[in-house]
């Protein structure tokens, strides 16, 4: 695994630790439940960025960032509240370290409205490059 990724996804770890706190006054409307789910969600969505990461690895496919930056956060979002609030950290904490390793803001800027339009329910098709394998 690569060292950003890691450090994207302790990131996520430790900020979930701080959201489940916030989530405890969720136990006078809907009880212990509830923040169960929002954790279960949380795990999910994890799952769903990095395996969109994984994906995109995996394709190589030039033009192909913005889609899976689209898909990961799509996937993530429709898991629930938790999927959402972690496709959110991982996407901000990714785009951190990059812009600071020297890619350019309108790069940066880019992603995050990649980022944005699968979170928040947008069809990842729309940043799909021509060619791209039908398995992603």
């Amino acid at each position: 695994m690569r060292p950003v990724f890691v450090l994207v996804l302790l990131g996520c770890c430790s900020s979930l630790l701080v959201e489940s706190n916030a989530q405890k006054s969720s136990r006078e409307e809907g009880g212990l439940r509830s923040t169960l789910r929002f954790v279960k969600e949380t795990a999910q969505g994890s799952a769903d960025m990095a395996r969109a990461y994984v994906d995109m690895r995996r394709a190589n496919y030039k033009g192909s960032d913005k889609y899976f930056h689209a898909r990961g956060n799509y996937d993530a979002a429709q898991r629930g509240p938790g999927g959402r609030w972690a496709a959110k950290v991982i996407s901000d904490a990714r785009e951190s370290v990059q812009s600071s390793s020297g890619r350019g803001a309108s790069d940066t800027a880019a992603d995050q409205e990649a980022n944005e339009w699968g979170r928040n329910g947008g069809d990842p098709n729309k940043y799909r490059p021509r060619g791209l394998p039908d398995k992603y």
